[in-house]
């Protein structure tokens, strides 16, 4: 992905045009709080305007009402300006992605003949073919080939990586491109709903609806502004009542101006105006870690999240058994296993199979073999019977020759009235717990050896699930395989837990048992048999490189498929939900400092008799200059307040990795007491500085 900078001047120029567009009432609506900041700036412009046509009007400040309109429409834009530069970052990471997005010809298959066609024309299921050079027209899964493609357009990562029908690598993106070899692609997607198409949607925030926390904050800010509103109106009443018992004119009394002037600095403005940059920002930043979020609820929850479950194969181990050595019997010689392993093999297609064939020509030095003296019929490998082999029949004599699980080779031995030796069956236990996966090999009644499968564990990923304890985050694995191999990778990886010999449905019954105990769950996954798990989980996050059905399941897709960076995903989260409440905070303390720094300046004046500062010039402890400058201080400083905390916004608060309490107590230092100092500084400040005009 294109990294922009903060200070980019295309970003600002059209963030400041895009502060004006949203002048309109229908984008204001959305947000209330500044909503009523906009209305009150109507109010106070009219008021302005009206009173500048009347002439002997006592009391009437005009350069003063002109001010506060001025200031209270600069707070507008600037609220306005701190969600347009945030979405005006992800609409430069969208021009990138269009960039990459080039008007292609797809070479499509219909009735056996190829035809040239626009890309842009191509429909779901359609089928089509593409070679080394060729871009990949649309969005598919490979039904025939394998080919090297390089993905850089979407994933900025410009190593190629291998696709191949028939397995959970199947699923191409459009708009990449083939570097060798030939496929043949089945289209999964209609023209303008492909993944990048999609993609430019999310950052372009077209898509992006309000989260359910920001919605709750949305409330919360509302409930605050109608109980300040309530305690503005009633001011002019206690005023009045005052000025009558103080012997002053009514004429003094607080203006509408003022009093809008008042709500303004007391209602939340400052969370108002950044509410919407921090939402998009937590997306942007996930873009940064090519990390691709289709809601910010998803964000919000990864924040939460506190039970993670990973699908071993693919996400914690590469994913790829490979044959690592034949262990032969007593008895048995190694060429002759190696022999019977690879014509066992040679009807396997799995990518196990194949590595037993290569294994066996590379270290053993056998070669293709002359079936054709055999007179060979071969058994295919199927999930069902979790075996492959060939019967042959060389001078009249009629030979069996298997592979496959232990369980599935003890059933044909046994069922061939032979015996399946115990040390065999001690040295398959003793692999299946070194996280090993044995295969067994037989040839008619009597076992030859066994073929040693081993997946290898991701470099890294256990300091990885270490970091996440810290979180507070319990790891699951969820893996296929015995129970013995799993609690060794398990070990090995580092996971809390392990859910061994799972199924599609048992997947989805544990996240559902710890969504019963109140846990938010995360999945990793990049299989077909992965999906229903990813779309039951509150954050479901799909590898770039795994299946369509799975992409379509999960909430997340992590373009690098790197299942580690779950761990960059929770700190963003948490990271989204701490600047948030950060800034609530902060903003909730300016409220409470700019009371206290306004209404005893505007209040000097009452029970004064003879003096000119009454008793309660006492509370004024900022010593302001004069009512109409502390309130007018106090207003710009809300404006400024605003544009100054852009940057923490859109960067975010600090994540580190400790207890929540310990993060809570600092943010409320900084955040807390920091809101309420900073009004005091701020003001005085803006006062000595009007003093000066």
């Amino acid at each position: 992905m294109t990294n922009h900078k903060f200070i980019d001047r295309k970003i600002l120029l059209e963030a400041v045009k895009g502060a004006f567009i949203k002048l309109n009432p229908h984008s204001l609506i959305k947000n209330p709080v500044i909503f009523i900041v906009a209305l009150g700036a109507v109010v106070t412009s009219i008021i302005t305007i009206f009173n500048s046509q009347l002439a002997n009007v006592e009391h009437c400040f005009s350069i003063f009402h002109f001010q506060l309109s001025l200031w209270l429409w600069i707070t507008v834009l600037f609220a306005n300006f701190s969600e347009s530069i945030a979405e005006g970052r992800g609409k430069a990471q969208a021009e990138s992605l269009k960039a990459n997005r080039s008007q292609t010809k797809a070479r499509k298959l219909t009735d056996g003949k190829e035809e040239m066609i626009a890309a842009s024309l191509l429909k779901k299921d359609d089928i089509v073919i593409c070679e080394a050079g060729d871009t990949i027209p649309s969005d598919g899964e490979i039904i025939e080939g394998i080919a090297s493609v390089d993905e850089s357009a979407i994933t900025g990562e410009s190593a190629p990586v291998i696709r191949e029908s028939g397995g959970d690598r199947n699923a191409v993106t459009g708009g990449t491109k083939v570097l060798s070899d030939r496929m043949i692609i089945k289209i999964t997607s209609d023209a303008g709903n492909t993944f990048i198409d999609r993609m430019i949607s999310l950052v372009e925030g077209a898509q992006r609806k309000k989260t359910p926390n920001e919605i709750a904050l949305t409330i919360l800010l509302i409930s605050l502004s109608v109980i300040f509103i309530i305690a503005v109106a009633t001011l002019p009443a206690f005023f009045g009542y005052s000025l009558k018992a103080s012997g002053l004119p009514l004429s003094q009394n607080l203006t509408l101006p003022v009093l809008i002037a008042l709500l303004v600095c007391l209602i939340p403005t400052t969370i108002g105006g950044l509410l919407s940059a921090i939402g998009i920002s937590g997306m942007d930043r996930l873009m940064k870690r090519n990390v691709i979020a289709t809601s910010g609820h998803a964000i919000e929850a990864a924040g939460d999240v506190d039970v993670l479950l990973l699908d071993k194969t693919g996400t914690i181990t590469f994913g790829n058994r490979m044959a690592h050595e034949f262990i032969p019997a007593e008895n048995i010689d190694l060429i002759t296993l190696a022999n019977a392993a690879q014509l066992s093999s040679l009807s396997d297609e799995t990518p196990e199979g194949r590595s037993v064939v290569v294994l066996a020509k590379e270290k053993y030095g056998i070669r293709k073999q002359d079936l054709t003296k055999m007179d060979a019929d071969f058994v295919p490998f199927t999930a069902q019977t979790r075996m492959s082999g060939v019967d042959i029949r060389i001078s009249g004599k009629r030979k069996q020759i298997r592979k496959g699980s232990v369980e599935a080779i003890r059933s044909f031995i046994l069922n061939n009235n032979g015996y399946f030796p115990k040390q065999t069956e001690e040295k398959a236990k003793e692999l299946a717990q070194m996280g090993a996966t044995p295969l067994i090999v037989a040839e008619d009644n009597h076992v030859l050896g066994i073929i040693h499968l081993k997946d290898t564990v991701k470099g890294g990923i256990k300091q990885r699930f270490a970091q996440l304890r810290k979180m507070g985050i319990r790891t699951v694995m969820i893996t296929g395989d015995n129970p013995l191999t799993a609690a060794a990778i398990a070990a090995e990886a580092g996971v809390d837990d392990f859910l061994a010999e799972a199924k599609p449905e048992d997947k989805l019954q544990r996240i559902r048992d710890e969504q019963a105990k109140g846990h938010l769950v995360g999945m990793i996954g990049d299989g077909t048999n992965d999906a229903p798990a990813l779309a039951q989980s509150d954050v479901g996050i799909a590898m770039n490189n795994g299946t369509q059905a799975a992409r379509e399941a999960g909430n997340m897709v992590d373009l690098d498929s790197n299942p580690t960076k779950l761990i960059e995903v929770v700190e963003v989260g948490k990271q989204l939900l701490m600047t948030r409440g950060a800034l609530t905070t902060f903003s909730i303390a300016n409220d409470v400092a700019k009371y206290f720094a306004i209404i005893p300046a505007i209040a000097v004046s009452l029970y004064a008799g003879t003096s000119e500062n009454g008793v309660l010039s006492v509370l004024n402890i900022m010593k302001l200059s004069s009512p109409e400058n502390a309130v007018l201080s106090a207003v710009i400083f809300n404006a400024l307040i605003i544009i100054l905390l852009i940057p923490l916004a859109l960067k975010g608060v600090k994540y580190r990795t400790e207890p929540v309490t310990t993060s809570l107590i600092r943010n409320l230092l900084i955040y807390g007491l920091g809101g309420l100092i900073t009004p005091f500084i701020g003001i005085k400040l803006i006062d000595m500085i009007l003093q000066l005009f």
